[in-house]
């Protein structure tokens, strides 16, 4: 009797632990997989402020390209997220919107201004964080300085040398030098520029005539242009963004002035043709680090796809070029990184050489002594038919004195 009791006991508990051992693995193999946490990117957009004529298609770009990394694979195995918040172009609202993202550990952010991205370079630096701004300003392209700022479009300082070097070229009056003037917006990314320009003016022997302030937000530029027609310079350069741009050009036929207006990246697109109507004709030469809207491209293709896929009845410019860009350079430093934190994707992006964007910009190279990503752009004009065709491309030595300047 005791061995059956035995013997039963035994067999109830084979059971037992067969079935537990059986609901463990059925347990297992119904258990999902806990998915790998998406990477944050902090984003700081101008949406509803002064720049946001061209900050709107530029922050949208952003969000598009972030579909398409998660679309293709992310970033080793996981999601990125693209957390776009408008700042308004407030450099108070920028610098907090900075510490809550970094106070969330985000490592990376895609940022926007220039007076906004000065003001926050030195938290940047000591906090290690991967910032890719929109703005372009030299001021942050000296790696000794700004260890972790990068931008992927030709430097404001390179684009207005590259203006001067144009105009000089193409100067034909053998009996004088032209005379020039530079217009542009009490503003960080209006300012910082000139001393460059006007440097490399005087040294070409253009005569150069007084400073007109034309706000980012300007309805017209009537008294600023009249005060410029007493100089009557044969160029000027204007360094605000696409509507203010097409305020002064306007203004500037309304005055019967002659003068040719050579203009900085965010005051030339596809959108100034429909602002200046044909007073642009003949009158406006553009600065284009990056590939126009549609371009024949390798680059553009995915762009239009997603494009089409997402929002196929809007209408879009450069600016989705610039930060789907600035997107992709990122995607493919945060691939190489060997660590994903702010110091392993600087190191990343500063390995890049000729890096291939398609033809959307000119081949992109950082290394750890210089964050310019290249000296090239094209040069473009409106015709008298109201078309932009480009006229020339520029490639300037990357002397070493012009870092930073």
């Amino acid at each position: 009797m005791r061995k059956r009791v035995f013997k039963s006991t035994w067999i109830v508990y084979a059971v037992a632990i067969t079935t537990i051992v059986a609901l463990g693995v059925l347990g297992c193999a119904k258990a999902p997989e806990k998915a790998a946490e998406p990477i944050k990117i902090g984003g700081l957009f101008d949406t509803s402020g002064p720049t946001s004529g061209v900050g709107k298609d530029y922050a949208q770009g952003a969000v598009d390209a972030a579909d398409y990394i998660n679309a293709n694979g992310g970033v080793k195995g996981r999601n990125i997220e693209l957390i776009a918040n408008d700042y308004a172009y407030k450099v108070p609202e920028a610098v907090a919107l900075y510490k809550t993202y970094r106070d969330q550990d985000i490592f990376i952010m895609q940022g926007w201004g220039t007076g906004d991205t000065n003001a926050m370079k030195q938290f940047i630096t000591e906090d290690k964080v991967v910032y890719m701004s929109a703005s372009y300003d030299s001021l942050l392209n000296d790696p000794s300085k700004t260890p972790f700022n990068f931008y992927v479009g030709t430097s404001y300082g390179d684009g207005i040398r590259a203006a001067m070097l144009f105009i000089n070229d193409n100067w034909t009056d053998s009996s004088r030098k032209p005379r020039m003037v530079f217009i542009y917006p009490d503003h960080p990314y209006g300012k910082n520029p000139i001393p460059s320009g006007k440097a490399l003016a005087k040294s070409l022997g253009f005569s150069v005539g007084p400073d007109q302030v034309v706000s980012l937000s300007a309805k017209e530029a009537t008294s600023q242009l009249t005060n410029m027609k007493k100089f009557n310079p044969d160029w000027a350069w204007i360094g605000g963004t696409t509507p203010s741009t097409a305020v002064i050009i306007k203004d500037a036929a309304k005055l019967g002035l002659g003068t040719k207006f050579i203009i900085n990246v965010w005051g030339f697109d596809e959108n100034l043709l429909k602002l200046a109507g044909a007073a642009a004709n003949e009158r406006a030469y553009g600065m284009a680090p990056f590939a126009m809207w549609g371009d024949d491209v390798p680059g553009m293709k995915p762009i239009v796809e997603m494009h089409e896929k997402k929002h196929p009845n809007d209408s879009h410019v450069v600016r989705y070029v610039q930060s789907w860009t600035s997107m992709m350079v990122m995607w493919e430093a945060m691939k190489k990184a060997e660590t994903l934190d702010g110091p392993g994707v600087k190191a990343a992006l500063e390995t890049l050489k000729d890096y291939d964007t398609g033809g959307l910009t000119a081949p992109i190279t950082y290394t750890s002594t210089d964050h310019r990503p290249n000296t090239s752009l094209k040069i473009y004009k409106v015709d008298s038919q109201g078309k932009q065709v480009p006229v020339t491309s520029a490639t300037l030595e990357r002397k070493p004195e012009w870092l930073g300047q």
